[in-house]
């Protein structure tokens, strides 16, 4: 039986790199650390134990929009295809869809390419047909494929909310990366739509606070790249509804008046000083396509539930 094949892309992960652009956002005015630091081999973890808790409602949905509309979605993406998928995780909502869609690859991207060597092998085993292979890379700077991948048509897939995280000129450059190297195939996008306060306040901040031990995990992450001595202890989780910038944002507040160091630097937070560590935009039909379209799709189809809390979207 084959075995999945396992690549990082180093460019993605100087370690140099990647502690100047902590440090640097540490050094802003307005303290932050990239989302992309939250998904450790413990991030990822949580964020997988989040997926099922009750008010978090994006998983259960797009897992509803799946089933409802899972020959549909097949007939749009096409079999013996590659498919790949960003910010794969568990792999679990591919996984979903490998019975209608028969991909003939399937390509797993994880910034935790670790996370990914412990749960590819076994989907592998379940799938023997299907070539994997498992890609540690940092896409939201720059989508670099390995030359290895065969020349057919790749259905990209980015499904939960993660594309949110983004600037919209963040997202913009990630979606016209994704056309450019879809070779005839397109994109199957999961997007959050804007909803009540009340659903997005139990989805961002939950009552067994899984959700906070996700955010204040990045603290210890960041401690491990830049050996930093920053203490869990010393902040909170806390979440800000931006109506007009249509998002929940995410950060973690100093409790009381704290110093943290690293070789070469120091931060001195105030009580009360927040670090910005996510941004969560939502989205309407209208304003997804038009970013899309931005990019250079020009051919869609939508599903969506009963709520209009979610959508999926293929383009082409």
């Amino acid at each position: 039986m084959q075995q999945p094949e396992f690549l990082n892309v180093e460019a993605s992960f100087s370690p140099e790199g990647l502690k100047v652009e902590i440090i640097e956002g540490l050094n802003n005015a307005n303290a932050c650390i990239s989302p992309k630091f939250l998904y450790d081999n413990l991030g990822s973890h949580l964020f997988t134990a989040i997926t099922h808790l009750p008010e978090y409602y994006p998983t259960r949905t797009e897992q509803h929009i799946f089933q409802a509309y899972q020959a549909e979605i097949a007939q749009a993406l096409g079999e013996n295809t590659c498919l790949i998928d960003l910010g794969a995780g568990n792999c679990q909502k591919a996984e979903s869809l490998f019975g209608a869609l028969k991909p003939a690859d399937y390509v797993a991207i994880d910034f935790s390419v670790q996370y990914l060597q412990d749960v590819l092998p076994k989907l592998q085993s379940n799938f023997p047909a299907i070539k994997m292979m498992g890609l540690g890379m940092d896409f939201s700077s720059h989508l670099s494929l390995p030359s290895t991948l065969p020349a057919i048509k790749r259905n990209f897939f980015y499904p939960g909310s993660s594309l949110g995280n983004f600037s919209p000129a963040q997202a913009a450059h990630l979606l016209q990366q994704i056309k450019m190297n879809s070779e005839g195939g397109g994109l199957l996008l999961g997007v959050d739509l804007m909803k009540a306060d009340n659903v997005l306040l139990q989805a961002y901040d939950d009552p067994l606070k899984l959700t906070a031990a996700f955010n204040l995990n990045i603290l210890r992450v960041v401690n491990g790249l830049i050996g930093s001595n920053f203490e869990v202890t010393d902040f909170r989780h806390t979440i800000t509804i931006n109506h007009t910038l249509q998002r929940v944002e995410l950060y973690l507040q100093a409790l009381r008046d704290v110093t943290v160091s690293w070789e070469g630097g120091r931060r001195d937070f105030k009580t009360g000083e927040l670090i910005h560590t996510e941004n969560s935009h939502k989205y309407s039909i209208k304003s997804i396509q038009e970013l899309l379209s931005a990019a250079g799709f020009g051919h869609f189809q939508t599903w969506s539930d009963p709520n209009h809390y979610f959508a999926l979207i293929y383009a082409q």
